[in-house]
């Protein structure tokens, strides 16, 4: 195989093995080094390192180089939203810009497809003409069923810049949440090691989230909460840890408690915001229509959506 790439803007700044992996095939490292270090791979007609940072407009050229391309599993099975329910992501868009769009995303939807569903945000909006000459990537996520602020990244600059964004604390968030039960101290903190397990391996983490009682009745809490770090169903997790799950949870919930189940979880991320270059990007999003029905039948709500 005798073939040449020009890089694109979106693939600016990530390392040539790893676009490699993502455009080519999922080549195993040793091969693309000896293959860099060959000249079999060459970009600008010059040798490079596997560890090289791609820029926009290098030419990477393939010589002599013999394996079979395949295209990876999640090509495969690209979501293809119809026109009608692209119009209703986009039109939940509350920033675009040359770097990032803010979207408010709706309860039920995925951020990526997978196993058990093929909807997906990311595959909806690769479609949309705010993607037209790029593609999405996502910084953070928000689970299937919760709803609210997302970022979305045009470029790999931007992605990079907005993943160490959130892993240096820097990007704040605001959830809003309801809770069965009552909690005794109004204001606090959820200092808690929460497990978890990848590919069977315990993990320990330490997860932190300011809260505050925002109005209760007699069987349910509306809360604000501010979470310092992001855990994996961090929010859900430490509120079933205190025999308060959240209203619609349907995976941590009490097992001595009788709870009736509700159709929709009622957790919403309300606001975001950051600072990029002394700019302040601020954004807020009224949670979903059940979730308001769910406040006022309860008497919680109390904020002005």
């Amino acid at each position: 195989m005798n073939k040449s790439y020009t890089i694109k803007e979106i693939y600016s700044g990530m390392r040539i093995d790893r676009w490699i992996r993502n455009n080519i095939a999922s080549l195993p490292q040793s091969l693309i080094e000896k293959s860099l270090r060959k000249g079999k791979i060459k970009v600008n007609i010059k040798k490079v390192n596997s560890s090289y940072k791609l820029k926009t407009g290098d030419k990477i050229k393939f010589f002599n180089f013999t394996f079979e391309v395949k295209k990876s599993k999640e090509t495969n099975k690209k979501f293809s939203p119809s026109s009608k329910l692209l119009k209703v992501h986009e039109n939940r868009i509350l920033e675009n810009n040359d770097d990032f769009i803010v979207i408010d995303k709706s309860p039920g939807v995925p951020v990526q497809g997978g196993t058990k569903s093929k909807k997906n945000l990311i595959d909806i909006l690769a479609s949309s003409e705010f993607f037209k000459d790029t593609k999405p990537f996502p910084v953070h996520r928000l689970d299937k069923e919760t709803s609210g602020i997302m970022i979305i990244s045009k470029n790999h600059n931007s992605a990079r810049l907005l993943t160490t964004l959130f892993r240096l604390r820097k990007i704040h968030k605001t959830y809003l949440a309801v809770c069965h039960g009552h909690i005794d101290k109004k204001k606090g903190e959820f200092n808690n090691e929460l497990i978890t397990f990848e590919n069977n391996k315990k993990k320990i983490e330490k997860a932190i989230t300011y809260y505050r009682v925002l109005s209760e009745t007699d069987s349910t809490s509306f809360l604000e909460l501010k979470p310092v770090t992001g855990r994996k169903h961090q929010l859900r997790k430490q509120l079933a840890l205190i025999d308060n799950p959240i209203v619609g949870d349907k995976k941590y919930i009490v097992s001595n408690k009788k709870i009736k189940s509700d159709k929709d979880l009622m957790l919403h991320a309300y606001s975001l915001k950051f600072y990029i270059n002394n700019k302040k990007f601020s954004y807020k999003t009224s949670p979903p229509e059940a979730f308001k029905k769910y406040l006022n039948k309860k008497k919680l709500n109390i904020l002005n959506f």
